[in-house]
């Protein structure tokens, strides 16, 4: 099953977290001015594409672009 944002029905449901865990999440949404649940939408999606191998993990891919940045011309002599 395929799982996008495209859905904008929501189903609630309960669980629990650690204090301090659910803390720091709720300062890092405030810091990025974002609602609690917008984090916990994407982390539950990074988890689920992880478990499911269907997409590469962000910093994977921020490093990737980060060595094409860096060493883009040496990569096309290494390639000829």
């Amino acid at each position: 099953m395929q799982i996008t944002s495209e859905h904008p029905q929501k189903v609630k449901f309960a669980t629990q977290a650690d204090p301090n865990l659910l803390a720091t999440l709720r300062k890092i949404a405030g810091d990025e001015g974002r609602q609690l649940q917008s984090l916990v939408d994407e982390a539950l999606r990074e988890y689920v594409d992880r478990k499911q191998g269907n997409t590469p993990r962000k910093h994977v891919m921020q490093a990737l672009q980060a060595s094409m940045n860096q060493f883009d011309g040496l990569y096309l002599e290494l390639s000829k």
